[in-house]
This record gives C-alpha cells, sequence and structure tokens, in this order.
C-alpha cells in the first residue's frame, strides 16, 4: 500500500501532521492507484499519533485562543473545559475512500469540532431543558433560547424576515487535545450494507462488514469558547446570567447529547476537566473563607472594646498546636516566638481600653491571664513578662 504521491514524498509522508496523512497522502492505495480492500485499519493507526511539530503547533493554536479570549471583557465571554468521557468522532459524513472521513482543520491538519456543531447541540439542549421534559428548566425559556441562539428554522420557514435575527452568542471552533497526542481507530459493524445499497432484502443472514474509522479516545480535552454580544440581549437580568445559562446547557448536552457525530450509540459523551471542577471548588472555599472573614471582622468592629480584643486573641490562640486525640489546647513553652509575639500585641492593644472602666480593665486583665495559662506553661520571667503586659492592660502604657 501506498499514498498517491511521488516517490521522494514517501519516506517523508510519516512526519505529517495525521490530517494530511488522512487526506492529502492517504496511504491506501494499491501500486496501480486502486483503493485497497484490506488493511485498512492497519493503515489509519499509523497516522493516528500527533508529529512533534503538530503537538507544538496545536499548543500554539489554543494559546492563541485563551489570549484572544482573555482580551475580551469578562462579562461577554465563557470559557469552559470539558473531559472527554467516551470516544468523540466528527465529519463523518465527509468524502473519504474509506466511506468514513473526519474534520480536520486546514491547512494545520488537526483534528477540530467547528463552532456551527457546538451551537447546534446546545440549542438542543437549552429547547429540551426549557421543555420541562427533564425536570427543573434552569432557567431557560423559548424567549431567553431566540435572544441567544436565534430564531429557529419552524420560526424562519414562517417569517423568513426572521432570518435576519442573529442571536448573540458566538460559538468558537474547538481543537481537542487528544488524549495521548494520538487519535483512535474504531469500528463499526453494519449488518444490512447490501440491503442499503439496494443488493438484497433485509434478513439476518446478511453478513456485518467491518468499517473502521477515526475518532479522538475517551479522556480527550476539549477547550470551549463561547462568546456573548451582550447589546444583543433584550435585558438586563438576561446579560447577568447568560453564563449560568449556557454552562448548564453544557452540561445537559455533554451527559445526554453528545457532540460530534454517533452520539446515539454514546459517542461524544464529555463533563468539566477534574481540575476545572477543583480550581471552581478553591475558588468557591477562598470566596466563602473571604466572606465570612468580612463578616466577622464587621461584628467584632461593633464589640465594645474588651470584647473585641479577646476576640482577636481567641484567633491568635487558635494558630496554636491542639492534642489531635480531644481537640485541646497542648501547652506551649514560652521560649517560642508567637509568645512574645502575643505579649507585645497586648501591649500594643493597651491604648485601644482608654474608654473602659476601671474594672472592665481588671476583668480584661483576669481573663487575658486565663487563656494564656492555658496554652502557654508560663513561669519564670515569662511570668514576670505576663504579669507587666498585664498591669499595662489595667492601668495603660
Amino acid at each position: 500500500m501506498r499514498a498517491a504521491v511521488p516517490n521522494y514524498l514517501q519516506a517523508h509522508i510519516g512526519q505529517a501532521a495525521p490530517g494530511h496523512r488522512f487526506g492529502l497522502y492517504y496511504a491506501g492505495w494499491n501500486d496501480d492507484l486502486s483503493a485497497t480492500k484490506t488493511g485498512k485499519t492497519e493503515v489509519l493507526k499509523a497516522l493516528c499519533t500527533l508529529p512533534e511539530h503538530s503537538q507544538t503547533l496545536h499548543t500554539a493554536l489554543l494559546a492563541r485562543q485563551s489570549a484572544q479570549a482573555a482580551a475580551l471583557a469578562p462579562s461577554t465571554v465563557l470559557t469552559l473545559p470539558l473531559l472527554s468521557s467516551s470516544p468523540f468522532a466528527t465529519g463523518l459524513g465527509n468524502e473519504h475512500p474509506l466511506e468514513n472521513g473526519f474534520s480536520f482543520l486546514s491547512p494545520y491538519g488537526l483534528p477540530y469540532l467547528p463552532g456551527s456543531g457546538v451551537k447546534g447541540v446546545l440549542r438542543r439542549a437549552a429547547e429540551e431543558l426549557a421543555s420541562g421534559d427533564w425536570g427543573a428548566a434552569q432557567g431557560w425559556s423559548q424567549s431567553a433560547i431566540d435572544a441567544l441562539f436565534g430564531p429557529g428554522e419552524q420560526v424562519i420557514q414562517a417569517d423568513p424576515e426572521a432570518a435576519a435575527r442573529q442571536g448573540a452568542l458566538i460559538f468558537w471552533d474547538v481543537l481537542p487535545r487528544p488524549a495521548k497526542q494520538s487519535l483512535a481507530v474504531e469500528i463499526m459493524t453494519p449488518h444490512l450494507g447490501d440491503y442499503y445499497q439496494g443488493k438484497k432484502s433485509p434478513n439476518t443472514s446478511l453478513l456485518p462488514v467491518p468499517i473502521p474509522f477515526l475518532a479522538l479516545p475517551a479522556g480527550s480535552g476539549f477547550m470551549f469558547h463561547v462568546q456573548c454580544q451582550l447589546k444583543r440581549l433584550p435585558d438586563a437580568s438576561l446579560r447577568e446570567s447568560w453564563r449560568a445559562l449556557v454552562e448548564t446547557a453544557f452540561e445537559h448536552a455533554g451527559q445526554w447529547l453528545g457532540f460530534g457525530a454517533k452520539t446515539a450509540v454514546g459517542y461524544g459523551r464529555m463533563g468539566l476537566d477534574p481540575q476545572e471542577i477543583k480550581r471552581r471548588q478553591q475558588a468557591q472555599q477562598q470566596a466563602l473563607e473571604a466572606q465570612q472573614k468580612a463578616e466577622k471582622a464587621a461584628r467584632e468592629q461593633a464589640l465594645p472594646p474588651a470584647q473585641k480584643l479577646l476576640s482577636q486573641l481567641a484567633d491568635r490562640l487558635a494558630l496554636l498546636p491542639k492534642d489531635p486525640r480531644n481537640g485541646q489546647a497542648l501547652l506551649q513553652k514560652t521560649d517560642r516566638p508567637q509568645w512574645k509575639e502575643t505579649l507585645d500585641w497586648l501591649t500594643s492593644a493597651a491604648p485601644t481600653m482608654a474608654a473602659c472602666s476601671a474594672s472592665e480593665r481588671e476583668a480584661l486583665a483576669a481573663e487575658v491571664k486565663k487563656r494564656l495559662q492555658a496554652h502557654y506553661k508560663v513561669e519564670g520571667n515569662a511570668e514576670k513578662a505576663m504579669k507587666s503586659t498585664l498591669a499595662t492592660l489595667r492601668t495603660g502604657p
């Protein structure tokens, strides 16, 4: 078997991008340039691996897309990294000697999913959610679908002028990253090939004919970019919620519809990349902690000076080691830096107690002493230093 190219190119075809080897330099020909009847799977397997220069180019193209998305206002773009949980195929209807094509982005020879295909799947997902047949609509309605995706085919058929009403969303082409930098060969086995070709009637005696085709293996990464023209949205609420709506459509489409071809038999299923899930969880945790910190600071600000100081002292002491068996405080030695830092902080905070009465200062000093002795083994010079600090709290600096 050979490619239909001059002999001087034969030795270099192995370094060509998969798309070029599949299309321009397909090596499934006999010497008389007739199509081979056997060995098709081996031909496809030989072109699956992305050569180093294709991997470098793919990384550069993804970086370019990310830079373009980052240059847009955050409110106008949504970026979602998804990971396929099943093989992914696209462009099987493209003409090819194997009868099943594949979508490669020219002139790079890299697999890609056209943005138009993404739009079609997401619109279908949004329509299913809006129908209520899949449970909660999650914010989707027919008016939101029309605003974001534009009028549907039925509307355009009834009113041809509606075709001029463009939806607000723009779907970028997707350049998937194949798992292990390699495509995969899948096999379909139609049992009624002769019937479909008009040669025989359908019956169980017809033999299946294995047909190989290209796909991306499960575990491949997909970086989706969706851009929104906010000025095309009719109301402020949709301008605020469009990103959340599109995310729910991606989740539904990835789980139930699939992207690309052969979705009816499970191809093209995908969900959020685990790394993205982890990043989001960390961001949510950080936001929650920041909110709790702000709320605590506001509560402390409203406390009387003595109570505020005790609250801040509790935060400092909470950082000290605890007994893992019961969570109780472990007595710390006073030669640790934290001891001196705590005494210095208490001394510096003494002027803020100026508005407190003598009895309040005395009660404060007693409580501070109790808490320090519960966390530190106070004796000798450390005890003298503590008494000096407590005297400052009672009488002022």
